[in-house]
């Protein structure tokens, strides 16, 4: 054979381009002839490529069935997160009361985390717990009351006197002015009583819906609204209870949805929620109750379909 010269390799199927079966040897008088050959694969639409290659699939009879010897590919399982499903309603009142039945079931007596006698000191601890967290705060308080115990006492402070005793707790130099702002204005305005409406609350430097909230509903009683904290921010979106991001748009939407006589529980129980189960970097999503009711899409285990964009 001259040199440079390679003989045509096969098709995998035995087969090579154009030809029907090997040609027996001359002489043996069993050889097709050119006629036969053309008229036994006319119509035939394999467009070889190169040597020996085969139809591509869904194109013409010859590749209605799979070569021998290759297996079919096994299709992909779909994404687990997709869009929501047709006709369902996260915000359907079944699906709300059963939510609100399973909490109940899961934290049925829950209070406010923050250790507190009074409502100054509850307004105080829930100013601390901005960006911190209410076990660092927890331990930050009893020696800062025990030094400064009135309002009055705090009112005589400047922030700068405060600023060591609250450090730890972060942000300590608006903390600071915060609270000893705060105090100051109860004792001017309001005869040193922290105020029971959320319109005087309010009025308060450091105070905004949330700390005002948490007064109202865990000292006064007072079902006010909804304590958005970011436990409740993060876990009502997973649960497709909202899809706003601003805290006030957020306790807007829960408010809608939610009986006026559970705001109080409600927020407690999501809070609790969030430090024992729902876990921001990672949900025990497996121990959780309310697994099949939530579809948020970033689960770390889930029997139901997970939702893109149910994330908190």
């Amino acid at each position: 054979m001259p040199r440079g010269i390679m003989p045509r390799r096969p098709a995998r199927t035995g087969r090579q381009d154009r030809v029907a079966r090997a040609l027996p040897s001359a002489g043996s008088g069993q050889a097709l002839s050119a006629k036969a050959d053309q008229k036994q694969f006319a119509g035939a639409k394999n467009a070889h490529v190169g040597t020996g290659a085969l139809a591509r699939p869904g194109r013409g009879k010859a590749s209605a069935a799979a070569p021998e010897g290759r297996k079919k590919p096994t299709p992909k399982p779909a994404p687990a997160a997709t869009g929501k499903v047709k006709g369902y309603d996260p915000l359907a009142p079944e699906r709300v009361a059963e939510i609100l039945k399973r909490l109940d079931q899961l934290y049925p007596d829950v209070t406010c985390a923050l250790t507190h006698a009074s409502a100054w000191e509850l307004l105080v601890a829930t100013i601390l717990s901005a960006q911190s967290t209410d076990v660092n705060v927890n331990r930050v308080t009893p020696e800062l009351f025990r030094k400064y115990p009135t309002v009055q006492a705090f009112a005589a402070l400047t922030p700068e006197q405060l600023e060591p005793d609250v450090r730890s707790t972060g942000f300590f130099r608006n903390k600071s002015k915060s609270v000893v702002g705060a105090a100051r204005k109860i004792v001017s305005d309001f005869g040193g009583q922290v105020p029971d409406e959320m319109d005087k609350l309010l009025t308060l430097p450091g105070v905004a819906r949330k700390t005002a909230n948490v007064v109202l509903g865990s000292w006064f009683k007072k079902a006010e609204g909804v304590v958005v904290d970011t436990h409740v921010h993060r876990i009502s979106r997973r649960l497709e209870l909202t899809t706003q991001d601003d805290p006030q748009k957020i306790e807007q939407d829960l408010m809608k949805i939610i009986p006026r006589e559970k705001w109080i529980l409600f927020s407690h129980q999501i809070i609790w929620h969030g430090r024992r189960l729902c876990i921001a970097r990672r949900p025990k999503c497996a121990d959780c109750p309310l697994e099949n009711l939530c579809h948020a899409e970033d689960k770390t285990w889930s029997t139901v379909e997970m939702h893109k964009g149910a994330k908190g």
